[in-house]
């Protein structure tokens, strides 16, 4: 019976990695760990220079800060000299103006050593890759940057804000392609070889579903052990919530891994 039950949890985590998209946190970060060339062509295509390689990524990195609230960057990367931070975000309250300035404000902290100079700071890019038109003025792509009210000169402090709305549907363009792939469910339908191959690695071949399993089993793990001290029905609401948050699932794909039987996900929808 312990071996049925394995094989139709395995069962129901492939379909799970099988519906993921480059918009799902979790699957985004083990797309993305130690892979230069998705980051390069990210980088590459929204901001629109083709020479930019990066030299290092991390995803899920935490940056300190000493006085406060830490802050983790879905990747974090460096290329030609500057420092990248890469968000996935699907809710709107995940990806508000005050966020992106602290993730600018941070990264800047913890980039500069005590007693260097303020000419040693990289230049910053804070990008936001947001399911819906967060900003709401329609347009695909945001770049913001400081300036001079009286002249409308740039005040050219190194910093970099950028929001891509991924609800663009135009693939004409290199950047609607990017957005087309990063929505896209089967990697056989991406026009980026680069991201077809390495989605298609976690959803296609054993090693990459088992890797998928591990960090599924890793998270639910840390779930059980937050929620011994609560009821069950509170302990589901807030894995749920913690999913839904943290991992970027929609309720739907949360409460799947969670293995709540359908019958009862409209009572728990009503009282999230």
């Amino acid at each position: 019976m312990a071996f049925d039950t394995e094989e139709a949890r395995r069962a129901r985590y492939r379909e799970i990695v099988q519906s993921f998209t480059l918009m799902d946190d979790v699957f985004m970060t083990a797309v993305f760990q130690d892979s230069l060339p998705c980051v390069d062509l990210v980088l590459q295509i929204i901001l629109n220079r083709p020479n930019l390689h990066a030299t290092s990524v991390v995803t899920q990195h935490t940056l300190k800060n000493l006085h406060g609230h830490d802050v983790r960057l879905d990747i974090h990367a460096f290329a030609d000299g500057h420092e990248f931070n890469i968000e996935i975000q699907r809710a709107k309250k995940g990806a508000v103006p005050r966020r992106a300035r602290y993730h600018s404000s941070i990264m800047d902290a913890n980039a500069l050593a005590e007693g260097a100079d303020y000419e040693k700071l990289p230049e910053t890019y804070v990008i936001f890759i947001t399911e819906t038109d967060v900003l709401g003025k329609g347009k695909p792509l945001y770049v913001i940057r400081r300036m001079i009210e009286d002249d409308g000169d740039v005040f050219d402090d190194g910093s970099h804000i950028v929001y891509v709305n991924a609800s663009m549907v135009d693939e004409e363009t290199p950047l609607g392609k990017l957005m087309h792939d990063f929505r896209c469910v089967q990697p056989e339908k991406m026009y980026y070889a680069v991201l077809a191959e390495r989605t298609g690695a976690f959803k296609n071949t054993e090693e990459g579903v088992v890797g998928m399993n591990s960090m599924w089993e890793q998270f639910k793990q840390e779930l059980i052990e937050e929620g011994r001290e609560q009821g069950r029905e509170t302990e589901r609401l807030s894995s749920i919530r913690r999913l839904m948050t943290e991992l970027q699932l929609t309720v739907e794909k949360a409460m799947d891994v969670l293995a709540i039987p359908q019958s009862e996900w409209a009572r728990y929808k009503a009282m999230l």
